[in-house]
């Protein structure tokens, strides 16, 4: 079967700087794939290069077997593939609701993502839904960047670096949405920094430094010793 998403030795830049370095994954339908390594390993080079924000050539990025590695981003977004920035990057002016709603504008087609089915999945929103969006804590801002991406009703939830920044017991009521969110039939990309985390949630992980793929593997399969390499290099740390 034909996979959702292929990178066929991807790079990309910023200028001169080459920040991803022939990188080769795939997501397939249905699937949660999570993309681990250290701040700075080229994970959100590789999401802003499948959603359209970086350009690469065509043939770079596959989606359903068709080149889109050119195409800018709203036209990424028509295709059913959505992003959840790092940072969030809410529209400070509009309210929660508002900011929801602008993530339909890109792509309406029908699907199980309305402004209803958003606040049944994030019920504190509906509360909040008055409220600009920015005077919301760092959790709930995170919950309506999500929330905004799903309102495209996307095939493909692209998700970077959801937990940075926010408290543990926070973290996991975002990452307990997303049995809802796969239930829909969404496939789903994790960007993480937390390793624990990751593995918990993925059918498959990749881990990269220094722009390139370290290693690749369904999490059972993978050694704890063999992701410390991958992920930190001849460094000693701890896993957390």
């Amino acid at each position: 079967m034909r996979s959702l998403i292929e990178t066929h030795g991807l790079t990309a830049f910023y200028g001169d700087f080459q920040a991803v370095f022939g990188v080769d994954i795939r997501l397939d339908a249905g699937e949660t794939i999570a993309v681990i390594g250290a701040n700075g390993a080229g994970k959100s080079t590789l999401m802003r290069s499948i959603s359209g924000v970086i350009a690469n050539r065509p043939e770079m990025i596959l989606h359903r077997g068709e080149p889109i590695g050119a195409l800018a981003a709203p036209d990424v977004v028509r295709r059913g593939i959505a992003l959840v920035p790092e940072g969030r990057k809410l529209f400070p002016s509009l309210t929660v609701e508002e900011n929801l709603q602008v993530g339909a504008y890109g792509r309406k087609v029908d699907g199980p993502w309305t402004l209803e089915t958003i606040y049944g999945l994030f019920p504190i929103l509906k509360e909040r839904r008055r409220n600009p969006a920015t005077a919301l804590s760092g959790g709930q801002q995170q919950m309506v960047a999500i929330g905004r991406a799903l309102m495209s009703n996307p095939d493909i939830l692209l998700c970077d670096e959801l937990s940075l920044g926010l408290a543990p017991v926070i973290i996991k009521d975002i990452y307990a949405a997303f049995s809802k969110i796969r239930a829909t039939g969404a496939a789903i990309v994790i960007v993480e920094q937390d390793i624990a985390q990751a593995l918990k949630v993925a059918d498959r992980v990749y881990c990269m430094m220094e722009g390139r793929i370290t290693l690749s593997g369904r999490p059972a399969e993978l050694d704890r010793a063999d992701i410390h390499a991958a992920y930190f290099g001849a460094e000693t740390h701890e896993l957390h």
